[in-house]
């Protein structure tokens, strides 16, 4: 394989993180742990695929996704915000309800357990290495995270989350309304995730069950290994990408037993954060109840 087919294929399987980690990030800056950024990711995915099929667009598509984001962070915002309900349970709850739920309309829409019908996307048949560059979330994905650092550290907005996230006292002193802000954050924290498995759907043409396969929970994982700094968890993303592209690569060439090889990202993230995360100093008010 050459190196830049490597490169482009790293990419290619970065995007998800990427989105996803940006969601992350804003949403822990706010003070709210992201543990539901797999539930937000998976019905994003479900939302594309609805979307895409009845609408006959990818466009519409991408409506779709937002909108699947949008319910289940309402529900987050419910539980968090209005009931201040443990950040942890509920993030966990978000995951399970969503598998649930996608497994449910699966059947209810296109009478089918496992995977939807296929639907239209970006792009097309031919390509070759470059056909997934012409759909536009993977540009989205590679300025997701810049753009981020830009709206935190540039702007009155990002300078407020910050707060928010750090001394939400003090933030509420100053005259900010913390419940709002945290809200607006988690808005954006879904969309960009449910983005990101919109990304999964359009690029395969279908929804599988499960196809987000744990994918916003490596994305977490970059956000802590990256320390919540947005270029920091961008090139994290990076790598797991690279070592899920050698994963694939040597599931191909048959070189090791394929169990060992279907480890590598896992084990890269688990020494990643025992490497990092004790070193890591999250935002204060992390997983605090206003």
């Amino acid at each position: 394989m050459s190196v830049l087919a490597f490169l482009l294929q790293t990419i290619r399987i970065a995007i998800p993180y990427l989105l996803a980690a940006a969601g992350g990030v804003m949403s822990e800056r706010v003070g709210i742990i992201a543990l539901g950024l797999e539930g937000l990711m998976l019905s994003g995915a479900f939302g594309a695929a609805i979307g895409s099929y009845y609408g006959g667009n990818a466009w519409v598509g991408l409506l779709g996704a937002v909108v699947a984001g949008f319910v289940i962070t309402c529900i987050l915002a419910v539980a968090t915000l209005r009931f201040k309900a443990n950040q942890v349970v509920v993030g966990i709850a978000i995951n399970l309800l969503v598998i649930g739920a996608t497994r449910f309309y699966l059947r209810l829409a296109f009478d089918s357990a496992s995977n939807s019908p296929r639907v239209p996307g970006f792009g097309g048949e031919g390509g070759g290495m470059f056909a997934s560059f012409r759909n536009p979330l993977v540009y989205v994905g590679l300025v997701a995270l810049p753009a981020l650092a830009w709206l935190l550290y540039r702007t009155p907005f990002g300078l407020r989350a910050r707060a928010v996230g750090e001394k939400p006292e003090a933030a509420a002193t100053l005259g900010v309304g913390v419940t709002m802000l945290r809200f607006k954050g988690l808005v954006l924290s879904g969309t960009l995730a449910a983005l990101g498995g919109a990304y999964l759907a359009l690029d395969q043409h279908q929804f599988t069950d499960g196809m987000t396969a744990g994918r916003g929970f490596i994305a977490l994982a970059a956000v802590i290994f990256g320390r919540w700094e947005p270029v920091r968890v961008g090139i994290a993303c990076l790598l797991f990408a690279a070592a899920e592209t050698l994963q694939i690569q040597l599931q191909g060439a048959q070189l090791v037993p394929s169990q060992f090889v279907e480890m590598i990202p896992y084990v890269l993230t688990i020494i990643a954060l025992a490497g990092v995360v004790g070193r890591s100093v999250p935002p204060a008010a992390l997983g605090k109840a206003e």
